[in-house]
């Protein structure tokens, strides 16, 4: 017997990064599954990257594209946005409110909670967000009582990673509403390799231009591996920094400071794939993650990978995998050293692919999600 269709909302704030690639791949299973999918994001002025992502993912979009203005901060906006979607809410009835990222999935469960007669399920899904938090400040006491007042307006928490979970079970509590975890995908054709420019660098880095991100640590960490080089006699290894972001200039003047200017090229944010012809060796220099789609992408592209071992890095990698090491400039540096040297040796620690295919499939992913939403 056929099930019925689902209307389905996700509602998140900023639409870059992972979290966006998550939403759109989503919205994307969901309406070829018969699905009607509407999303509701901040309104903000998008770069070229984002114009195209939002172009491309409209089609899968019955229910319509929203857009309001949300803040990072948390403020006295924040109730304007929360009626404003309770609005949206109530005009567009759907069955499933998905939230993502703290403001989301604050929005999302309090957008319902204030639409009288409404009886959409809530769900909520982290992807790190207030989980960053350091659970001994006052920002992060104010954060997690938030969150632990909400599961009694929560009908599922969704964690993309095991680190995710055990995470939120040591800053929160443990949940007291049905919790799941489900690995971010991708799709089947992204497995294909890539192809680097014959002038692309030696190292890449890509991502938002945040410290959170590590992007001082790539710059540092190139500055250290040139003086061994130096040492050596060593030709110096280039790099290249693709995306774009609020501290972007502060990693430029850095990179000038540290004598790095003629050897580091920096770039607009763009299609990971297209990013990927810039440079050789990704370095994944992160000092907090999720389950970074990044990873998975590059690896998918054949492409040998440096990363810090943070977050859910572990669950692609694996526990012990060379490949990873601490959030520092000295040990990314001495990973750097390391690919240079023994290519072939460092490409044979990569996860093998058939594994990444099976485990961290787009698919299986949507699938999953659906069933958990069906089973509340």
């Amino acid at each position: 017997m056929k099930q019925k269709s689902l209307r389905i909302i996700h509602c998140f704030r900023s639409p870059v990064g992972g979290v966006f690639r998550h939403i759109r791949d989503l919205a994307a299973m969901q309406n070829a599954a018969g699905h009607q999918v509407g999303v509701i994001c901040e309104q903000c002025e998008d770069g070229e990257l984002e114009q195209m992502q939002f172009a491309s993912m409209l089609p899968d979009l019955a229910l319509g594209l929203h857009r309001i203005p949300i803040s990072r901060k948390i403020g006295l906006s924040d109730v304007s946005a929360v009626m404003a979607i309770r609005r949206l809410i109530k005009s567009l009835q759907p069955d499933i409110v998905h939230g993502h990222g703290a403001k989301g999935g604050t929005y999302a469960r309090l957008g319902t909670l204030l639409t009288r007669k409404n009886p959409s399920l809530r769900f909520y899904s982290p992807h790190g967000g207030s989980l960053h938090f350091d659970a001994t400040s006052l920002a992060g006491k104010i954060m997690f009582t938030a969150e632990r007042w909400q599961e009694r307006i929560t009908d599922g928490l969704i964690f993309v990673s095991a680190y995710e979970e055990n995470t939120y079970r040591r800053k929160v509590g443990n949940p007291s509403c049905a919790y799941t975890v489900i690995r971010n995908g991708i799709a089947k054709d992204e497995f294909a390799p890539v192809i680097p420019a014959p002038d692309a660098a030696d190292f890449l880095f890509t991502g938002m231009m945040r410290d959170l991100k590590g992007p001082d640590l790539f710059i540092r960490a190139l500055a250290q591996l040139h003086i061994s080089q130096q040492a050596s006699g060593l030709p110096l290894a280039t790099g290249a920094m693709v995306g774009d972001g609020p501290q972007k200039q502060t990693y430029q003047a850095l990179a000038e400071e540290l004598g790095l200017g003629r050897y580091i090229r920096f770039y607009p944010a763009m299609p990971v794939r297209e990013a990927l012809t810039h440079g050789r060796i990704f370095v994944l220099s992160s000092r907090a993650e999720s389950l970074p789609y990044i990873a998975l992408e590059v690896l998918a592209a054949e492409r040998n990978v440096i990363a810090t071992r943070v977050g859910g890095l572990a669950e692609i990698f694996g526990e012990n995998s060379p490949a990873l090491c601490e959030a520092e400039a000295t040990a990314i540096a001495a990973k750097m050293q390391e690919a240079l040297t023994s290519p072939v040796h460092f490409q044979e620690r990569i996860p093998a692919l058939p594994l990444l295919r099976s485990a961290f499939s787009r698919e299986n992913m949507a699938s999953t999600v659906e069933h958990f939403y069906r089973n509340r």
